[in-house]
């Protein structure tokens, strides 16, 4: 990357050949009120970034680099949530590196949509997952599924999945993927789906932020800030 700390970061389709979409170039230009050659961070989402100098067209700064996806991938599975929370566990999550956010109906969910109505809130999600992405520099864009059923998101996790839980042990990467349930809690025949548990404290937390705090601990476990030999 260029010398000079990037103002700004963006995703673009290809970094070799970045275009801006209108959306970016009016953020950049009329909120952030950049000026030509300041430095713009260009990732495509995947991984790859490069610096730019802003302004019309952009121009290389500095050579295109590689980061490889964090390891093991993070998934939170969250059931959905009256009002705007959802939209807040997104762009919460995305800060904090979680890989795979996983939006579900569980049998005690109170937020229940039809198809139209999922796939439009799935959309604006995204879209808010993206703008959280370049707000905190990652260079690997999310996944965000479309909402689907409990046993659905259990299958389609597969190993490494597990159950938020008062009753559960300590998060670990060997379970790097955390179903957190509505505020009603688990159904009998949830608990009985055979997923191990998993505790976020000894304190009752709101949904959205049991999902949040499990995306904080998995992730600060991958990043080495917490546990370890000692």
């Amino acid at each position: 990357m260029a010398d000079a700390p990037a103002r700004a970061h963006v995703f673009v389709d290809d970094v070799d050949a970045p275009v801006l979409s209108s959306g970016d170039a009016h953020h950049l230009r009329r909120v952030l009120r950049l000026r030509p050659d300041e430095i713009v961070a260009v990732s495509d989402g995947a991984g790859r970034a490069r610096p730019f100098r802003f302004g019309p067209p952009l121009e290389p700064a500095g050579d295109a680099s590689y980061e490889p996806a964090p390891s093991p991938a993070i998934t939170v599975a969250f059931a959905l949530t009256k009002g705007e929370r959802p939209e807040w566990v997104v762009q919460k999550l995305t800060e904090v590196g979680v890989d795979r956010i996983v939006p579900f109906v569980a049998a005690r969910s109170i937020v229940r949509w039809d198809e139209a109505k999922s796939a439009r809130e799935v959309e604006r999600w995204r879209r808010i997952a993206r703008e959280a992405a370049m707000q905190s520099r990652r260079v690997w864009l999310p996944e965000v599924d479309q909402v689907r059923d409990f046993a659905t998101v259990v299958d389609a996790i597969g190993a490494g999945a597990c159950l938020a839980d008062l009753a559960g042990g300590a998060p670990a990467l060997s379970r790097p993927a955390v179903l957190v349930g509505p505020e009603g809690g688990w159904s009998d025949d949830e608990r009985a789906c055979g997923l191990p548990v998993v505790g976020l404290g000894r304190h009752v937390l709101r949904a959205e932020t049991a999902a949040v705090a499990a995306g904080v601990v998995l992730s600060a476990l991958r990043a080495g800030l917490i546990g370890g030999p000692d």
